[in-house]
């Protein structure tokens, strides 16, 4: 029996890909307006952004105690190995609850073995971690190649580099000052972030859109394989025109051919507000680049 790949809707992942890939996504809850949501299957991501362009400020939690508990039961009643691929620890704690979760299980299960690996990412980023462990488990991988291979990623092999419009976002969740998201406002001033050890890290600022996503084009070209093959996921925070800017520009610069395009789900919106966009890819820390994902 191959190892059954679990992860979380902070994945982002689009629906066709976890279903071709036979993916158990295990979802976080959206609250607006004191209203639950269970994410993706009561609320989308576009419900999340029309409330945030009405003025309200949707909130998320981790991914309920009991659902976790009923999953993992579930499988290790089946005695189904399971690997579950979890949310950055340093943005969310639903990975130390899933280690938790998972010992309780385990006690009345003793002969089941579940794997639980940290990703230290999000979005598409721990998308294309998630992606690649199912891919491989589907052609029958063994289960510790997967595993090996799912660490590596996870230790900042995997780039996310990132745009926002709206610095209050961020200044709300503790990632810039209040100064910062005041003056930047004033003066269009757009930061570039990305992902280093598992938090959300601005590193560069630039004035205007524009020159944002010439930047975040430049920095793929830096930090990547420059494969031709190399998967390219891009996403972005309910503005699909900046998305497809971006897609032309890695496609006619760098020639990349092969892309994977979603809307950054409801987890991570909440945090970096609207009109967000993202490069995710495996960088050039490693020997060689994953042409199959």
């Amino acid at each position: 029996m191959n190892i059954k790949i679990i992860t979380d809707s902070a994945c982002d992942l689009p629906e066709e890909l976890i279903k071709q890939y036979d993916v158990d996504v295990l979802p976080f809850l959206v609250y607006i307006d004191d209203q639950e949501y269970v994410d993706g299957h009561t609320i989308k991501p576009e419900q999340v952004y029309a409330a945030m362009r009405a003025g309200k400020i949707p909130t998320t939690a981790q991914v309920p105690i009991e659902r976790m508990i009923s999953t993992f039961t579930d499988y290790a009643s089946q005695n189904q190995p399971c690997l579950y691929i979890s949310f950055s620890s340093k943005l969310s704690g639903t990975c130390n609850t899933a280690r938790l979760v998972a010992q309780g299980v385990q006690e009345k299960y003793p002969q089941w073995e579940i794997t639980i690996i940290d990703s230290l990412t999000g979005c598409l980023g721990q998308g294309l971690i998630v992606l690649e462990a199912a891919q491989m488990a589907k052609a029958g991988v063994p289960a510790t190649q997967i595993i090996q291979r799912v660490k590596g990623r996870s230790k900042n092999n995997v780039e996310h580099v990132f745009s926002v419009d709206d610095l209050n976002y961020l200044y709300r969740g503790g990632r810039v000052s209040y100064a910062s998201a005041f003056i930047g406002g004033i003066l269009s001033v757009k930061p570039i972030l990305h992902v280093k050890d598992g938090l959300m890290v601005p590193f560069q600022k630039v004035r205007g859109k524009k020159a944002a996503i010439k930047r975040i084009g430049e920095l793929v070209e830096e930090r990547s394989f420059g494969h031709p093959d190399q998967l390219v996921a891009i996403s972005h925070a309910d503005d699909p025109d900046s998305a497809a800017i971006l897609k032309d520009l890695l496609a006619t610069t760098l020639g990349y051919k092969n892309f994977l395009v979603n809307v950054v789900g409801s987890v991570l919106g909440c945090h970096i507000g609207l009109g967000g966009v993202a490069a995710f890819f495996v960088n050039s820390q490693v020997s060689e680049p994953n042409l199959g994902y």
